[in-house]
């Protein structure tokens, strides 16, 4: 009996001991799930990232294609100062950079335009 003891405690030992060099299959798909989940979450950003930036590029495609299908004002009577073709460039989202290339002058001077019309803006109120 005391022989059937001994060797169940020193199989116990032996398997005790035997588990830390053994690979543990658990921590092993942890990791795996864990690096999977870092990808999806890279490839994620990713997409969103080229997504905003064709938005943005359909955005100035389909502003633009509007600007030129729009009628000159001249032809319907009304005669249009550059400050409200610039103003009205502003309210429909261009970016003064984007007005100055349109408009053919420098950006420091679409940025003064809308200054002086924010500012009248504000008087008015």
């Amino acid at each position: 009996m005391y022989i059937i003891f001994i060797t169940l405690a020193v199989i116990g030992i032996l398997l005790y001991i035997i588990s830390y060099f053994v690979n543990d299959r658990i921590k092993e798909l942890d990791d795996q799930l864990e690096q999977l989940s870092l990808t999806m979450m890279q490839d994620s950003y990713q997409m969103k990232k080229k997504l905003k930036v064709l938005e943005e590029e359909l955005l100035t495609e389909d502003l633009t294609s509007e600007i030129m299908k729009e009628p000159y004002q001249k032809q319907t009577g009304a005669d249009f100062s550059m400050t409200d073709k610039i103003y009205s460039m502003y309210k429909r989202g261009f970016k003064p950079h984007y007005i100055a290339k349109e408009m053919q002058i420098e950006e420091q001077e679409v940025q003064k335009i809308l200054l002086q019309l924010q500012k009248q803006g504000a008087a008015r109120q």
